[in-house]
């Protein structure tokens, strides 16, 4: 009986360990550059995303969140994701003007795809929110459709971009 409760012991610390390694949402500075473009976020409109990964001391953040979505999809990939973060564009100013400390869980986000709105490189945006009533609010405004993280199909992230499609760009 001893060794059932030495495991579950064991077990139990194991959990809250693994648990409490998750890092919190980083606040975007001036000087933040998108992992991909390098270019500095700040000066692009839209939601962005922050990934902290294991073994890295700062996250690594991108202007679009989409692209985001394309990093964590990709094959190539090896190290371990500890957090994602992405903007709730529920509570943001305006499509210009999202807060630097404005970041909610990626995995209990609510995503508007396939709205036509441009993200801040350009492509088109997969678009998240914190509450599925602003969500909802999004798409009656400007198409899509509301689907949560884990349902983001890969064609929308990784898919290739057709330049030929004009984008709105929300206020």
């Amino acid at each position: 009986m001893k060794h059932i409760a030495l495991i579950a012991l064991v077990a139990l610390a194991a959990c809250k360990k693994d648990m409490t390694e998750a890092p919190a949402a980083v606040v975007m500075t001036e000087d933040a550059l998108g992992h991909f473009c390098q270019m500095q976020l700040a000066d692009h409109p839209g939601p962005k995303g922050q990934i902290h990964l294991e073994g890295m001391a700062s996250p690594i953040f991108f202007g679009q969140v989409r692209d985001m979505i394309a990093y964590l999809k990709a094959p190539e990939r090896d190290a371990k994701v500890l957090a994602v973060y992405v903007s709730d564009m529920g509570i943001a100013r305006s499509w210009h003007a999202v807060e630097p400390d404005n970041w909610i869980a990626a995995a209990g986000a609510k995503y508007v795809i396939n709205a036509g709105v441009a993200g801040g490189m350009g492509g088109p945006e997969i678009v998240p929110f914190a509450s599925a009533s602003d969500a909802a609010e999004f798409v009656a405004q400007y198409g899509g459709s509301v689907v949560s993280f884990d349902t983001i199909p890969d064609e929308v992230a990784v898919g290739p971009v057709d330049l030929d499609i004009e984008l709105d760009t929300p206020a």
